[in-house]
């Protein structure tokens, strides 16, 4: 790995918010995260059931439906359809790419966090597998997501959807997958998609932002956790000055074309200053970009603390930004 100082004056963190910070003291310790214990990290904590397609569907509200298809190259993936029951067809559509650092997480797991917008707007969601970092590095993970959305293009028509209205939606290490996988349809003229949702999005590899240094121990997603998915993706290139945009966004210079973009982040996490710096370059670059610093949020809040007031507000935000899209 690439290391880097700490800057000279790294003030103290902001302060978490009251509702936030009592559900993180009450979590026990995250286990630690290694290249070499990924087998254990990826198991899920004792009492923790994946959701399965029967709680997914939330008592038939919601049918599930698993197909395979062809992702990058030589590889199979799966993506997992979720279609409202009875809803009249075309319906708009959430590509969702999961989180979980690069090199955790699936398709299932990501899918109760954003339930909620199909529910209120009638959309379908396909969520992608794609293949995790360090058994496939890049590119392989963005060629899967790629490789999903044009599958889902392709197949409107069959799975019900609006092909004229599918928004791609990452969360965390899929929000940095998601906007590569955009990077990577503007510059070789794929379809676009209506609008971009980055929920908390990992973009920089150089992981080495004061927020960053911020919150290094105290964290949900720290800099030590993020140096070993950054590591896990791009092996020794990490934070090397050859990094390819469609591996770390952060490292586009130029962000025009991109569809009208979403973004939110805590103000007590490590990804805050390279979204910050994303929806900027955005401006600069004369996109459309909206942009949400939740006070007092660490990674994964509106996960972890669902009934916080400002997880609460971040799930209307989100649902306000797609119903004027759509």
């Amino acid at each position: 790995m690439t290391g880097y100082e700490q800057p000279t004056e790294v003030v103290p963190p902001p302060p978490l918010d009251r509702e936030c910070a009592a559900v993180l003291a009450n979590m026990p310790p995250f286990p630690t995260l290694a290249l070499e214990t990924l087998k254990d990290v990826r198991q899920p904590p004792p009492g923790y059931e994946p959701p399965s397609d029967a709680v997914l569907s939330q008592g038939g509200a919601f049918i599930i439906e698993e197909r395979f298809i062809p992702g990058g190259t030589g590889a199979d993936i799966s993506v997992v359809i979720c279609t409202p029951a009875g809803a009249a067809a075309p319906r708009p559509a959430l590509y969702l790419v999961h989180g979980g650092g690069m090199v955790s997480g699936t398709a299932r797991q990501s899918m109760p966090g954003y339930m909620h917008l199909a529910e209120a707007l009638g959309l379908v969601i396909v969520a992608v597998e794609y293949r995790l970092a360090p058994e496939t590095p890049y590119p392989g993970p963005v060629e899967d997501c790629a490789a999903g959305l044009k599958w889902t293009f392709e197949n409107s028509e069959e799975l019900g959807v609006d092909g004229n209205r599918v928004i791609v939606l990452g969360q965390s290490a899929g929000g940095g997958l998601a906007a590569s996988l955009i990077l990577l349809a503007r510059d070789h003229g794929h379809r676009m998609p209506l609008g971009l949702m980055l929920t908390a999005p990992m973009l920089d590899d150089r992981n080495n932002t004061v927020s960053a240094w911020q919150m290094e121990g105290i964290d949900t997603w720290d800099r030590a956790r993020n140096e070993v998915g950054w590591a896990a993706l791009l092996g020794s290139r990490r934070g090397t000055p050859d990094v390819s945009p469609y591996a770390a966004p952060a490292r586009a210079s130029d962000l025009n074309g991109l569809p009208p973009t979403f973004l939110d982040v805590g103000s007590a996490e490590t990804f805050r200053d390279e979204v910050v710096a994303f929806a900027s370059k955005i401006w600069k670059s004369g996109g459309q970009a909206e942009l949400h610093v939740w006070p007092g949020g660490f990674h994964g809040y509106e996960l972890l603390a669902p009934e916080a007031a400002i997880s609460r507000e971040t799930r209307a935000a989100r649902e306000a930004w797609v119903r004027r899209l759509l």
